[in-house]
């Protein structure tokens, strides 16, 4: 597709400023994936398109791809601003925490329609989930949208029954990242389970099972959220090799 121009959805990931006046981007497009590529001039007062390219924003773009590594933005069209969330501290970092994970576990240029609209639905509910005083890394609808994310990146957790020996009766005390689950009391030592409470399991089923739109309404506890995110940054760094710089803040 070398000196073509396409047109395209995307989400922008991250920004970041480039020489004088212009921006690169990481976008996760629904045609390609993610794309890196440079927005020229946005960062002038003039600029054509450059309140349309903030982080989080869904847009139409038409994309020009040379020779080189980074894709030109030639024209772009708002779908959704998410400004609601942009402009609140709490919604804004539970955005950019998703962000990154987009960024991590779907780093390649090849389409996933699912992962594109898992985020844009994130996204749409981000804009009207209800502000809070505690950390955004404890957010159900982050937690959800995580857990979800690395389901479709193919590392989903397993929870209903023993992922070491397969029992389905046993009381399920630990999440094991080497054997992809949670995991009974006999299994756990062996695989280096992370010890959780049942209730953060059944908690953990539950925001895997259901639909994202659900997930600030499910009450989960402090507990159970705690543990999630444990199992979340646990996978990241067992399957990606990565830590989230997001989840750190």
């Amino acid at each position: 597709m070398a000196g073509r121009a396409y047109s395209t959805e995307a989400v922008v990931l991250r920004s970041m400023r480039l020489g004088e006046a212009d921006r690169v981007l990481h976008l996760y497009t629904e045609a390609h994936g993610r794309v890196g590529v440079v927005a020229k001039g946005v960062r002038k007062t003039m600029s054509r398109f450059g309140a349309r390219l903030e982080p989080l924003s869904h847009v139409d773009l038409v994309l020009h791809r040379g020779r080189g590594e980074l894709e030109t933005v030639t024209a772009a069209q708002l779908v959704r601003s998410h400004r609601a969330a942009r402009e609140d501290y709490y919604r804004f970092s539970i955005g950019m925490i998703g962000a990154e994970a987009m960024l991590r576990l779907f780093s390649e240029e090849e389409a996933n329609e699912r992962a594109f609209t898992a985020l844009t639905r994130f996204l749409d509910l981000l804009d009207d989930a209800p502000h809070a005083a505690g950390r955004p890394s404890l957010d159900p609808l982050g937690l959800a949208f995580q857990l979800k994310l690395l389901w479709l990146a193919g590392y989903l957790p397993h929870v209903q029954a023993c992922a070491e020996c397969g029992e389905e009766e046993e009381t399920l005390v630990g999440y094991s990242t080497r054997a992809g689950g949670a995991v009974c009391a006999r299994c756990a030592p062996a695989t280096e389970a992370l010890a959780l409470a049942p209730e953060s399991i059944a908690g953990i089923e539950t925001l895997l099972a259901r639909p994202l739109a659900d997930a600030q309404s499910l009450g989960l506890g402090e507990r159970a959220g705690r543990d999630a995110l444990r199992v979340v940054t646990a996978s990241y760094e067992y399957h990606g090799g990565f830590r989230m710089r997001t989840l750190s803040v």
